[in-house]
């Protein structure tokens, strides 16, 4: 964002905090730095010993691997050996393990069970995404935590770039979508696309979002080889997440607006394999009226019935129903920390299959996964990139000019903003 200069049109905001589901079902802070460990009460001495201990042997660890000649403080067996089994080692106990492994390492799958876990974590990865999070907390004086969220929601992020491209000489036409695509019926390589105006577009290069569906009747008249290309196209499905949206008038939390939960697997019943996220949004981010909260619940799955029922759960954990038909006689439910359970107003849960990138004979991105990062789809964007420009530098560094920057349509500089 810095290096295209998005950063000018876009804000962000802290999440207020980070809580992880213990296995007696009560929300505990997860304490990502040396002071919040030593603040949280929930923790006992020898945990926090622990923890600390644990924290300086990484913070060791990544300081010799980024110098010269010197000599690691974790092997390179050990790095190579699943990360669960690595803090086993460090005599962790089960409450810290679980706050490392799925609310800072952020692990998809139960690390407990390695037979049949799907994606392990081995220790290396686990250490880069430690340090990922450790470098992450306190970067921006206004937040002290590791996540940031936009404020207007995510979709400011795609407007900043569409901005910024347009200053550039993008061209945006609203409204037209694509009728079919151009392919030549000899090489089967891309010739451009058809509008529904009814003009064709010649390139030799067509990037498409993941969602698009060929126009098959349109593509009746192709030979075989190309029919059967246009059939597979960006079908490629990798997985399924399974995603909520709910709408609540009271926090999660007490006194906390923004907030990120994680329900470790089997937090909420013996047979949850994967972790569920639960990302709070108050009306300071603008995504909502004030007094509302917008909650998204995000689990990865195999199939739509395992992902709502694992969705399912975790909504009638968090949220109470109210019993009456008038809200003034209504009773409610509490959680297990005595906090009465935010009522819900509306929710809408759905299964979006995930594809992968494809670059033949038309380049498609990836869906969004179910990270709460951006790394994934970054590393697909630069093989897309270096793919159609393999000569070409991605995002060389820019010296912007207050010409070029489009800045009286932009909000203004403050704190909360990227390059703060």
């Amino acid at each position: 964002m810095l290096k295209s200069g998005a950063n000018q049109y876009v804000e962000f905001k802290k999440v207020d905090g980070t809580f992880v589901c213990g296995g007696d079902g009560k929300l505990s802070s997860v304490p990502d730095s040396r002071s919040a460990i030593f603040k949280d009460s929930s923790l006992g001495l020898a945990e926090k010993n622990r923890l600390g201990s644990f924290f300086k042997l990484v913070e060791g660890h990544l300081k010799e691997v980024g110098s010269d000649g010197g000599s690691r403080r974790i092997s390179e067996e050990d790095l190579e050996r699943p990360f669960v089994e690595f803090l086993d080692k460090m005599r962790l106990p089960v409450k810290i393990k679980s706050i490392i492994i799925y609310a800072i390492a952020m692990a998809d799958y139960d690390q407990d069970n390695l037979e049949g876990c799907k994606n392990v974590l081995k220790t290396r990865e686990g250490i880069n995404r430690l340090a990922l999070y450790h470098s992450s907390v306190g970067r921006f004086h206004n937040a002290l935590g590791a996540l940031i969220y936009p404020i207007y929601g995510q979709g400011e992020l795609s407007q900043a770039f569409c901005r910024r491209a347009a200053v550039k000489g993008c061209l945006y036409v609203l409204r037209m979508p694509v009728k079919a695509l151009l392919m030549d019926k000899e090489s089967g390589s891309c010739k451009g696309a058809k509008v529904a105006s009814g003009q064709d577009l010649f390139s030799n290069e067509i990037v498409l979002g993941p969602s698009f569906m060929t126009p098959l009747p349109l593509a009746n008249s192709l030979p075989d080889f190309l029919r059967a290309k246009l059939e597979d196209i960006g079908q490629d499905v990798t997985g399924k997440v399974a995603r909520a949206i709910c709408i609540t008038n009271s926090s999660l939390k007490t006194d906390v607006s923004t907030c990120l939960v994680v329900y470790p697997p089997q937090s909420l019943y013996p047979e949850q394999v994967t972790s569920i996220r639960v990302l709070q949004i108050g009306s300071s981010l603008v995504v909502c009226p004030s007094g509302m909260f917008v909650v998204y619940l995000s689990t990865l799955c195999d199939d739509a019935i395992h992902g709502k029922k694992s969705l399912h759960a975790a909504i009638n954990t968090i949220f109470s129903v109210a019993t009456s038909e008038t809200p003034e006689n209504s009773s409610y439910d509490k959680s297990e920390d005595g906090e009465v359970k935010p009522n819900l107003l509306w929710s809408a849960l759905y299964i979006q299959e995930l594809f992968m990138g494809s670059f033949d004979p038309f380049c498609f991105t990836p869906m969004p996964d179910g990270s709460l990062n951006y790394n994934d789809l970054l590393d697909s964007t630069k093989e897309l990139f270096h793919k159609m420009f393999p000569q070409e530098e991605f995002f060389p560094e820019t010296v912007f000019s207050q010409l070029d920057d489009d800045s009286e349509l932009g909000p203004s500089p403050s704190d909360d903003s990227l390059d703060s």
